[in-house]
């Protein structure tokens, strides 16, 4: 059993950074590799970004464009997401999760955290 929180979201310039953590429980966290999602409102969830727990190719969606970059520091059970050139349109609630990549298969979600790009 793995639980989540996520923390770090707000309201940012575009052009601004902001980075987000996900703080996870248990004892099995380093075995899990662990994404980040984001919803916009009135849009589905989406994928951004993932580190594999084996420490391969990191994937990430094509609208991260070298902004958004994932760490993870597993002696804290934390997943980080740094995001930098941040627009409007990353206007989202932002997740993440713990599970495997390979079959798009999620098993433990954070509640979210809010970030607002807007002038």
């Amino acid at each position: 059993q793995v639980q989540l929180v996520e923390s770090g979201g707000g309201l940012v310039q575009p052009g601004g950074s902001l980075r987000l953590s996900c703080a996870g429980s248990g004892r099995t966290f380093s075995s899990y590799d662990m994404g980040w999602f984001r919803q916009a409102p009135e849009k589905e969830r989406e994928f951004v970004v993932a580190s594999v727990w084996t420490g391969g190719n990191t994937p990430y969606a094509d609208f991260v464009k070298d902004r958004f970059t994932i760490s993870r520091d597993n002696a804290k059970n934390t997943v980080y997401l740094q995001m930098n050139s941040l627009e409007p349109e990353d206007t989202a609630v932002y997740y993440c999760a713990a599970g495997r990549i390979r079959g798009n298969s999620w098993s433990y979600w954070g509640q979210g955290t809010q970030v607002t790009v807007s002038s």
